[in-house]
């Protein structure tokens, strides 16, 4: 239970952490946010000073910070300067798409690469190579240019699937394969070299000697160990979801948070950026919370450890 506490302790520091740097980066940033807001040449001084009362922003940063927090512990993320709706309904909206083009990337990501990996692990040097370069190349090539590459052949060329803002599946696919390359190519290299690393241990040579197959070896007993590190990458993947989705709903012209992101950024809406950071960070918090207690699942000899460190991943 102590170990359970600290960790939650944990969660709830990064939050705050990533709500404070949020808040700290864009009340720094040069310019007026209301000025951006009314998007003006030369707006009235009286109408500007009304909004900035209105907006709370003519008190001192303090005040504001303070008042920011009150409004965080509440469960009030503000208002949308430029949609002039609450935040936490304009999240709701679009959090649904994001986390469907999320899920999809990584579930089809998972797919790929654990067939992947165990098919190359320890053997046919030849085929092996060949992978793990075409993953270099996945892993190195950026989201953006493999969403053109993609809309280029089968949106535009093969008409196979909508160009841009489709619907349900159809309108999911190219978004979702585009996220899935990149983490297909750090998913196997990160399982097939615990796999590799698990073939070498003494309970696989037992199992061989018990008369298992090699597959069956490979998939009882490797994987299972293997997948601990996986676990670890699967925490830290959350992070790098949000920023590939940001890319990539802009690419496809898809509805989402990275979408209304990359706008409120563009239009200095503090509110709507501070409302997503917070979510993302409670999101990312939550689930490396998650992964952290499924350690002891995946593997019973880290029961009861403060901090398990799985072998081949930092922590």
């Amino acid at each position: 239970m102590r170990g359970v506490a600290r960790r939650v302790a944990l969660t709830l520091f990064v939050v705050w952490g990533a709500a404070t740097a949020a808040f700290l980066a864009l009340h720094l940033m040069p310019g007026d946010p209301v000025l951006t807001m009314l998007g003006d040449a030369l707006p009235p001084a009286d109408r500007v000073a009304r909004i900035r009362a209105e907006l709370g922003l003519d008190q001192p940063l303090a005040e504001q910070y303070l008042a920011y927090l009150g409004r965080l512990v509440r469960g009030d993320l503000g208002r949308s300067y430029q949609l002039e709706a609450p935040v936490a309904s304009v999240l709701g909206e679009q959090v649904g798409a994001t986390a469907a083009l999320a899920l999809s990337g990584f579930g089809l990501a998972l797919v790929v690469s654990v067939p992947l990996a165990l098919a190359t692990a320890g053997r046919r040097p030849a085929l092996r190579r060949f992978v793990t370069t075409l993953e270099l190349v996945a892993i190195s090539t950026p989201s953006f240019w493999i969403g053109v590459l993609l809309l280029s052949l089968l949106s535009f060329r093969l008409r196979w699937f909508p160009v841009a803002g489709g619907d349900g599946v159809p309108g999911l696919v190219l978004p979702a394969v585009t996220l899935a390359i990149g983490l297909t190519g750090v998913f196997s290299q990160v399982l097939r070299d615990g796999v590799e690393r698990a073939l070498r241990e003494p309970f696989v040579l037992s199992a061989r000697a018990r008369g298992s197959s090699e597959a069956a070896v490979r998939r009882a007993h490797a994987l299972r160990h293997a997948a601990i590190p996986l676990l670890t990458l699967s925490g830290w993947t959350i992070g790098t979801l949000l920023s590939g989705a940001v890319v990539v709903e802009t690419v496809f012209t898809r509805q989402g948070l990275g979408r209304v992101l990359a706008t409120a950024i563009a239009a200095r809406d503090m509110p709507v950026v501070t409302g997503i950071v917070v979510l993302a960070a409670a999101v990312f918090a939550v689930l490396n919370l998650v992964v952290d207690l499924l350690y002891q699942v995946a593997d019973p000899r880290l029961a009861g450890r403060a901090s398990p460190r799985p072998e081949g991943v930092p922590r």
